[in-house]
C-alpha cells in the first residue's frame, strides 16, 4: 500500500490506551499531512497522558497540544476512511468494530516504549524509536516527503 494515489479523508489512530502511540501517530500526521485530512487517535481503554511522549515531539517542534486520552468510545464520529492500529489489543477492537462498515484497518506493529527501564536517556531512546518507526511509515503508507516529517 506504499504510497497510495487516493489519501484518506480521515484516519483513526488506535491503540491500547491512547497514551503513546497513538497520540505520536496523530500529532505526526497532523504535522506531515494535509490540513484537509481529519485525524485523530483513541484507545481501547483511557490511559494517562505520558510526559515522555510529549518530549519526543517537542525534539521534532510537534506537540499534542490539548490532547488528553480517550477510548473510541468517546469518539464523537466512529466513521474513518482509514483506521491504523498499533497494538494487537486495538486491531482486534477495530476489526470488531467496522465488521458491519466499509472500511479500511491497517495494523502497524509499534513497540511498546513503556516497557524500557534504565537512565532517563534509555527510556527516551526507547520512546524516539517509536517516533521515528512511526515517522517512517507515514512517509510509505502516505507518501509524505520525509524532509516535510523532518522540518521545523
Amino acid at each position: 500500500m506504499a504510497g497510495n494515489a487516493t489519501s484518506p479523508r480521515s484516519i483513526l489512530f488506535m491503540c491500547r490506551m491512547n497514551s503513546v502511540r497513538s497520540p505520536m501517530a496523530e500529532a505526526i500526521a497532523r504535522h506531515s499531512l494535509s490540513p484537509s485530512i481529519f485525524v485523530t487517535s483513541a484507545g481501547v481503554r483511557a490511559g494517562d497522558r505520558d510526559p515522555f511522549v510529549d518530549a519526543v515531539l517537542a525534539e521534532e517542534n510537534m506537540a499534542l497540544d490539548e490532547h488528553q486520552p480517550r477510548t473510541i468510545d468517546d469518539l464523537e464520529d466512529d466513521y474513518f476512511d482509514l483506521i491504523v492500529t498499533l497494538a494487537p489489543e486495538a486491531h482486534h477492537a477495530a476489526l470488531e468494530l467496522t465488521r458491519s462498515m466499509a472500511v479500511d484497518v491497517e495494523y502497524w506493529p509499534t513497540p511498546d516504549p513503556t516497557a524500557a527501564t534504565g537512565t532517563r536517556d534509555q527510556i527516551m531512546s526507547a520512546y524516539r524509536d517509536v517516533r521515528e518507526r512511526l515517522k517512517a511509515r507515514m512517509v510509505e503508507r502516505f507518501a509524505v516527503d520525509a524532509q516535510k516529517i523532518d522540518a521545523d
